[in-house]
């Protein structure tokens, strides 16, 4: 605060925290003790030693002023610190945790900006704690508690987010030691809910989503302002009705209910004892515990009945077994403890695995504008839907990638138009791996089959098909353009929509009926149209024509091989491309942890120029040839001048390219 200006003084500044509860009429301190002085009088001149302050004689007055008061000799006082917010009763955590941010380690937070989220979020408030106040637990940290605890119900792993104990914690060392722990684990668990324990580059190079990374500051803020903190922490979980659908299924499997986590108590054993004979009669003991041991067991005659009975027994002793713990029937604390963990059968990893994939996927899957439309996928069951407003709108059969170098991939992008009679550009993965061999072997496959041979000057092969009833991608294709050059098409092979497994094309999307298709993406973008199958199918010619979309269509193409059916039933499918198994290993092997040093895995670049081709080849007329700064494939097939940037902070992956 700025004194008002004199004329024969100088500014004196001081700060808030520097300004004392001295009463502005009490004799002016030495310099090592500042006051502020009142506005209505004039600034005091500034001196270097002890010596009293005079006051400037106003110019009008006719006797000298009066000389100044004798000031004590005192030990200059100790500057008064602005009143704080903090409580008395936690200032000294506050004062412990101050220190400990200040001192800006990795001792809680190895993240950076985690780090500076707590020293913004803490400074604001004095560095007063949160999680406690007086040494108890305030309403939101029982709330985050909760939800820490309880992670096994959204398919999270309970022992990645300690909780601290506060009961043990009695010092402020303690306490801020404690509530640094538990930011800490607030900010794991709300990291994995929303983006995953393990990040979609360890699994395969056939995946690519956009990134939606949690901001420390705004989960700190969310969390401890809300009226429920267990519910804002658990809005970081995907809020999709699949996924809820899938959670509400792994309770089921794991025997509890309608998806409350059941903990069996810590207790004493519990042993049953048979009969025999005469000597020996049964001896069964009661236990408060056994209700939901029987839930969590699965044992659904008599649920609410105490007695550790034969039934119970046995359920113990093959769960012992499967769970590789000696055999006794006994419940000790080793068998609660292994029966409180998650259980490891097949469904269960499968489900959980499908769970974690839902964290990949954007929160938001459709255009708001288009009243939250969509495309999504499924590569496993090979079916499409069309959805709008949660409903779904369409769906049609699929044909999907071989397994292996041809498989599908899974992305997010946006659908921005549609081409009749298209043209097929052969990717360069087919020309090299397959044509030119053939080429070898018969000079004229290419003719017969009505393909047109292009080569550039830098020697490189360009091949093509024109529009028409035999075009490998049939009447229409769907553009929705990547990285990996896939899309949606026609086909004139039919066939192969009747079987049951139909991961036969080299990576692009057979659609079983694309006129229905078209007509209902076209009508969602441009209703006032008035599309139809039939109008479609009248543009059918040898002339391409696009038909582009006011707003783009997201299409989101993934990996369910658990979900729950239109009945509420939980439906499996095969891992045709082994992602789940992928993941199962990385989940049980704890290897999807840092997620920020993850490298992409390399893929084979196909785009290598021919050789020599052999003789009797018939090469297209294309007036002396592209040069090597032709169109690429990217070009020729979506229009793009150039392939879609690769993710920033990650090693660029090899193109490879699908199609059909």
């Amino acid at each position: 605060m700025k004194a008002e200006a004199a004329p024969a003084a100088d500014k004196v500044e001081t700060k808030p925290s520097d300004v004392a509860t001295t009463p502005a009429t009490e004799a002016p301190k030495s310099e090592t003790a500042k006051t502020e002085p009142a506005k209505t009088e004039p600034a005091k001149a500034d001196t270097a030693t002890a010596t009293p302050v005079v006051p400037a004689a106003p110019a009008t007055a006719a006797a000298p002023a009066e000389p100044p008061k004798e000031i004590a000799k005192e030990p200059a006082a100790e500057p008064v610190k602005a009143a704080s917010n903090v409580p008395a009763a936690d200032q000294p955590v506050a004062d412990k945790l101050k220190d400990i941010i200040g001192a800006k380690t990795s001792r809680h937070f190895d993240r950076k900006n985690e780090r500076a989220a707590v020293e913004k979020f803490y400074g604001a408030r004095d560095f007063a704690p949160v999680w406690t106040q007086g040494g108890s637990l305030t309403a939101a940290a029982k709330g985050v508690i909760a939800r820490l605890k309880d992670a096994a119900s959204d398919g999270l792993d309970a022992s990645d987010y300690p909780v601290p104990d506060f009961a043990a914690a009695t010092t402020p060392d303690a306490l801020a030691d404690a509530e640094l722990k538990l930011t800490a684990s607030m900010f794991d668990y709300a990291r994995q809910a929303q983006s995953g324990r393990m990040h979609w580059s360890q699994v395969s190079a056939d995946i690519l989503y956009p990134e939606h990374p949690v901001d420390p500051s705004e989960v700190l803020t969310k969390v401890t302002t809300a009226a429920d903190a267990s519910a804002a922490l658990d809005s970081y979980n995907p809020p999709q009705k699949l996924y809820k659908e899938l959670k509400a299924k792994l309770a089921q499997l794991r025997g509890q209910g309608d998806g409350a986590v059941i903990e069996i108590a810590d207790g004493p054993a519990l042993r049953y004892t048979p009969a025999r004979g005469r000597k020996q009669a049964e001896v069964v003991v009661e236990d408060p515990r056994v209700p939901q041991l029987r839930a969590k067991l699965g044992i659904t005659e008599n649920a609410s009945d105490t007695r550790y009975d034969a039934t119970v027994a046995e359920a113990v002793r093959k769960f012992q077994n499967g769970a590789e713990i000696k055999a006794t029937g006994i419940l000790d604390d080793k068998t609660v403890k292994a029966i409180n963990t998650p259980k490891r059968d097949k469904q269960i990893d499968v489900v959980l695995v499908n769970m974690e994939r839902w964290r990949w996927l954007p929160r938001d899957l459709g255009a708001p504008a288009l009243g939250d439309a969509y495309v999504i996928l499924n590569i496993p069951d090979y079916t499409l839907k069309v959805m709008q407003r949660d409903q779904q709108v369409w769906t049609t059969r699929v044909v999907t990638g071989k397994p292996g170098t041809h498989a599908t991939p899974l992305l997010t992008e946006t659908m921005k138009y549609i081409t009749v009679n298209p043209t097929w550009n052969v990717p360069p993965s087919i020309v090299y791996n397959e044509y030119l061999p053939a080429l070898q072997q018969d000079p004229t496959v290419l003719q017969r089959m009505g393909l047109k041979l292009e080569q550039n000057r830098d020697g490189s092969v360009h091949i093509s098909q024109p529009p028409g009833e035999a075009n490998a991608l049939g009447r229409i294709r769907f553009n929705f353009p990547n990285k990996f050059l896939v899309y949606q098409h026609d086909t004139p092979d039919k066939n192969l929509f009747g079987k049951e497994d139909r991961a036969f094309s080299h990576g692009c999307m057979r659609v079983q009926n694309p006129d229905q298709y078209a007509s209902v993406l076209l009508n969602i973008a441009m209703p006032n149209e008035k599309y139809t199958p039939e109008r479609v199918r009248s543009m059918y010619g040898k002339s391409e024509i696009d038909l582009k979309f006011p707003t783009p269509i997201p299409v989101n193409l993934t990996y369910q091989t658990a979900f729950v059916d239109d009945g509420g039933k939980l439906q499996f499918r095969k891992d045709v491309y082994g992602r789940d198994a992928t993941m199962i290993n990385i989940l049980k092997n704890n290897r999807g942890k840092d997620l920020e040093a993850i490298v992409a895995h390399s893929q084979p670049s196909y785009s290598r120029p021919a050789t020599t081709l052999p003789s009797g080849v018939a090469v297209a007329n294309n007036g002396g040839g592209f040069g090597s700064s032709g169109p690429n494939f990217f070009e020729r097939l979506f229009g793009a001048p150039t392939p879609p940037p690769a993710p920033v902070g990650r090693r660029p992956q090899q193109q490879r390219v699908f199609t059909r």
